[in-house]
């Protein structure tokens, strides 16, 4: 059984940080690309940042280029979203996808084998 669960959503601060985490099991985690994706009310799902399996191809949206770290672990196959200062447009649910790739040259949508639930994340003061 495949499984992508996040967690480490909650409400921040504006400016403030907070990491997310993606828990990965029933695949070999250290073989597939990885990517954080988030969903606002009313908006369509949009990439937030994207991983190749170890680690050497990392890409930003360009609304969170500066602010937010993708890395991973895969000796505890587990992803993370480090997010700095938070701004009135991040809040969103984050969610963590997965692809059956090393590497994704031409990332879209359909590029992800698997998806998690989702963690939210909230800004306010």
């Amino acid at each position: 059984q495949v499984q992508l669960v996040e967690s480490g959503g909650g409400l921040v601060q504006p400016g403030g940080s907070l990491r997310l985490s993606c828990a990965a099991s029933g695949f070999t985690f250290s073989s597939y690309a990885m990517s954080w994706y988030r969903q606002a009310p009313g908006k369509e799902r949009e990439l937030v940042a994207d991983m190749s399996n170890a680690g050497g191809r990392r890409n930003y949206a360009d609304s969170v280029k500066g602010r937010f770290t993708i890395s991973r672990d895969n000796a505890k196959n587990t992803m993370y979203l480090q997010m700095n200062s938070l701004k009135p447009e991040d809040p969103a649910v984050y969610y963590c996808a997965a692809a059956r790739r090393n590497t994704i040259v031409e990332v879209t949508i359909a590029s992800w084998d698997y998806w998690g639930s989702g963690t939210l994340v909230t800004v306010s003061s």
